[in-house]
C-alpha cells in the first residue's frame, strides 16, 4: 500500500494528469471523490452541471443552479476550498501537505422534497509540483559559482596567452638582433678578407719589384 502511494506520488511529480468524469446527482445529495496529492501541488477543476428539464425531456443548463464545491485535506481536516459558484465554471486549489485529499461538490438545492436530477461533468487536473524557491536559490548560487570558475580559468588562459605573446615577441626580437649581428659579422669578415688581399697583392708586388 505504501509502495503503491510513493509510485503514484512519484508519478505526479513527474507528470500532469487529467481525470475526467461524469456522474448523476439528486437534490441534496453530495458527491466526494478522494485524490491523492504531494505537497504544494496545484490542481484545476473544471465542471458542468446540466439539470433534468421533463418539458424538454433532456438536461439542459439552468442559470439558477449552483454548485458547491468543498475540498478538505482529510488526514488534518483543513479546508483548503469551500466556494460556491454557477452551473458551468471551476476551481483551484493548491496542496498544502502530501496526503489523500476529499473533493466534493453538492448543488444548492436545499428542499427535501425537490426531485431534482443533475448531469455533472468533472475534469480534474493535477499539474506538477510547485517550484521550490530555495532550492532553485541553491541551484542558482551553484550555477553563478560555476560561472565564476568558468570565469576564472579563462582569466588565467587568457593571461597564458598573453604571457606566450610577450615571449614570441622577445624571440622575435632576439631572433632579428641575432641575424642583424650576423649580417655586420659577415660584412666585417668581407672586408677583412678584402683588405687582407689588398695587402697581399701589394706586398707580393714590392717583393717582385724587389727582386727584379
Amino acid at each position: 500500500m505504501l509502495a503503491s502511494r510513493v509510485g503514484a506520488a512519484v508519478f505526479l511529480l513527474l507528470v500532469t494528469t487529467v481525470n475526467g468524469l461524469h456522474f448523476y446527482l439528486d437534490a441534496n445529495e453530495k458527491r466526494c471523490f478522494i485524490e491523492e496529492l504531494p505537497s504544494d501541488t496545484a490542481v484545476e477543476g473544471h465542471y458542468k452541471a446540466l439539470e433534468w428539464n421533463d418539458q424538454a425531456r433532456e438536461y439542459v443548463l439552468q442559470p439558477e443552479l449552483g454548485i458547491l464545491v468543498e475540498v478538505e485535506e482529510m488526514e488534518t481536516g483543513e479546508n483548503v476550498v469551500k466556494t460556491r459558484g454557477p452551473p458551468e465554471g471551476q476551481f483551484t486549489f493548491t496542496s498544502h501537505d502530501a496526503g489523500d485529499h476529499s473533493i466534493c461538490l453538492s448543488t444548492n438545492y436545499t428542499s427535501w422534497f425537490s426531485s431534482t436530477h443533475v448531469k455533472l461533468y468533472l475534469d480534474i487536473i493535477v499539474g506538477t509540483v510547485k517550484p521550490d524557491i530555495e532550492q532553485d536559490r541553491s541551484h542558482v548560487s551553484e550555477l553563478a559559482s560555476k560561472v565564476r570558475d568558468l570565469n576564472q580559468k579563462l582569466e588565467d588562459i587568457r593571461r597564458e596567452q598573453q604571457y606566450q605573446r610577450e615571449r614570441e615577441i622577445d624571440f622575435r626580437n632576439l631572433s632579428e638582433a641575432t641575424n642583424s649581428r650576423a649580417v655586420w659579422y659577415s660584412l666585417m669578415q668581407i672586408v677583412v678578407l678584402v683588405l687582407t688581399c689588398t695587402w697581399q697583392l701589394k706586398h707580393l708586388k714590392r717583393f717582385f719589384q724587389d727582386r727584379s
